[in-house]
C-alpha cells in the first residue's frame, strides 16, 4: 500500500468488534483496512446466545459446544442448577473464531494488514495518518502509515486509539481476567458436565466478581476475575482446578487481559474516531458478557462511519454510543447495580444464588440473555420476583428459603 493512498476507514483490531465494523464496510463498497497484529487468543468464556448467531449469520460449525444448563455455586458450597429449556447457549474457540471473522471481512473486501498500532497523526490537510510496526516495540523496524478518512479503535480494554484520542479512555477501570485452557478428561469425569457452564460466586476464589468453567469440547477454559491487585488469579484457578479434580488434565496455554466494567462516556473524537468493542467498554457488568455486545458496537460503529462518510457529519459518530445506550443501557445499569450489590461479600452471595433457584428468575434471565432484551410480557412474574428480593434483601427470610 502506497503511503499516499487514501482509503475510507481503518479499523484498528481485528477481534469481533473491529471484524465485523471492516466487513460490514467493506460489503457498502468501502476501501477498508483491517490492521491487526495477529497472535493474540483474547482470554474468553466463548458464550454466544442465539441471537448473536442470528444476527451476525454465525454457523453452528463455528461451534465448540452447545450449552445446555449453568450450575450456579455458592460460598457454601450449594449450588442451584439453570436449564435451558428448549434451547442451547453456543460456545466458540476465540482462536479459530476471529480468525474466521477477519477471513470474512476479508472476502467482504477489507484488506488485511498485519502490524502493531503506534500512533495517530495527522497531514498538513487535517487527514488521520495511522502509524504502525510489523513486529511490537521495535524502533529498528520500519514505521508504516496509512491515510484514512475515518479509524475505528478495536484495538482492546487497554485501547492505545481510544488513549491517544478520547480524553475520558484514560481512566477506565477494568477487572482483570485469566483462565487457563486444559484439555477435557475422558467422560464420564466427576461431577463434570460437558453440556453446563459452572460459575463460582465465591470470595476466596474472587472477592468482588465469580470463577468459572466453561466446556469447549476438546477443552475447558477454568478462570477467575477480579478488581482486586492484591488478589493472586493463578492461586484461585489453582484452587478451583484442585477442587475440581480438573488439576489432573493438561494445560495447554495460559491466557489473562483486562475486562472493562462499563461503557466509555464518550466514543468518538468529534472529528473521525469512533470506538468499538472492549475499547469502547461494552462488556456487561455482572456476567462478563462481551462478545454479543462486541459484534453489536462494530456494527453500530460501522453505521455510524458510513453515516459521517456519507455526509462529512462528524456528529454522526456520536451515533454508535447512543444506538448501543438505547437498546442495552437499561440492561447495563441493572447488572452493574446487581455486581455492586450481590457480589459484595459471601453473606450476599449467598442469597444471590439462592435466589437462583426461583422459577421465575430463571425463566426471565435466559429470556432475557438468551434473545438480548428485558422481558416486559410477564408483569405477575417480575412482581413476585421483586417481592422476593425484597425479602432477601431486607433479611426477612433466610437463604435458600423459597
Amino acid at each position: 500500500m502506497s503511503e499516499q493512498e487514501l482509503v475510507d476507514v481503518v479499523v484498528i483490531g481485528g477481534g469481533p468488534a473491529g471484524a465485523t465494523a471492516a466487513t460490514d464496510l467493506a460489503q457498502r463498497g468501502r476501501s477498508v483496512v483491517l490492521l491487526d497484529r495477529g497472535g493474540r487468543i483474547k482470554p474468553c468464556g466463548g458464550a454466544i446466545p442465539p441471537k448473536a448467531m442470528e444476527e451476525f449469520a454465525i454457523p453452528d460449525e463455528q461451534l465448540v459446544a452447545h450449552i445446555r444448563s449453568a450450575r450456579m455455586v455458592a460460598p457454601s458450597n450449594r449450588y442451584v442448577d439453570m436449564p435451558i429449556n428448549g434451547g442451547y447457549v453456543g460456545m466458540v474457540d476465540r482462536a479459530p473464531f476471529d480468525e474466521w471473522l477477519r477471513e470474512r471481512a476479508a472476502t467482504a473486501g477489507a484488506q488485511r494488514v498485519m502490524g502493531y498500532f503506534e500512533q495517530l497523526t495527522r497531514d498538513a490537510n487535517g487527514v488521520a495518518l495511522i502509524h504502525y510496526r510489523a513486529t511490537p516495540n521495535d524502533r529498528h523496524a520500519p514505521l508504516q502509515t496509512i491515510r484514512a478518512r475515518a479509524v475505528i479503535g478495536a484495538d482492546g480494554a487497554k485501547s492505545s486509539v481510544a488513549k491517544q484520542c478520547i480524553p475520558a479512555a484514560k481512566a477506565l477501570p477494568h477487572v482483570a481476567a485469566y483462565h487457563e485452557i486444559i484439555r477435557t478428561p475422558a467422560l464420564p469425569f466427576r461431577d463434570f458436565d460437558p453440556e453446563r457452564c459452572d460459575v463460582y460466586y465465591q470470595g476466596e476464589l474472587s472477592p468482588d466478581f465469580y470463577a468459572w468453567i466453561f466446556p469447549h469440547g476438546d477443552t475447558i477454559s477454568v478462570g477467575v476475575g477480579t478488581e482486586r491487585k492484591d488478589f493472586s488469579l493463578r492461586t484461585a484457578v489453582k484452587q478451583l482446578r484442585m477442587k475440581t479434580g480438573l488439576d489432573q488434565c493438561e494445560t495447554l496455554r495460559c491466557e489473562g487481559a483486562p475486562i472493562p466494567l462499563y461503557p466509555l462516556p464518550k466514543w468518538d473524537n468529534g472529528r473521525d474516531v469512533v470506538l468499538a468493542g472492549d475499547a469502547a467498554g461494552v462488556v456487561a457488568p455482572a456476567s462478563g458478557e462481551g462478545i454479543y455486545y462486541a459484534l453489536t458496537g462494530g456494527r453500530l460503529a460501522a453505521d455510524a462511519v458510513e453515516e459521517f462518510l456519507t455526509t462529512g457529519k462528524s456528529k454522526a459518530l456520536t451515533q454508535a454510543r447512543k444506538r448501543f445506550m438505547r437498546a442495552h443501557g437499561r440492561v447495563f445499569w441493572i447488572l452493574g447495580i446487581m455486581q455492586r450489590f450481590w457480589y459484595k461479600n459471601d453473606t450476599r452471595r449467598e442469597r444471590f444464588v439462592s435466589i437462583c433457584a426461583d422459577p421465575d428468575v430463571q425463566e426471565l434471565t435466559w429470556e432475557a440473555y438468551m434473545h438480548k432484551r428485558l422481558v416486559r410480557a410477564k408483569p405477575a412474574a417480575h412482581v413476585r420476583i421483586f417481592l422476593k428480593d425484597m425479602a432477601h434483601l431486607l433479611g426477612m427470610v433466610s437463604p435458600w428459603k423459597k
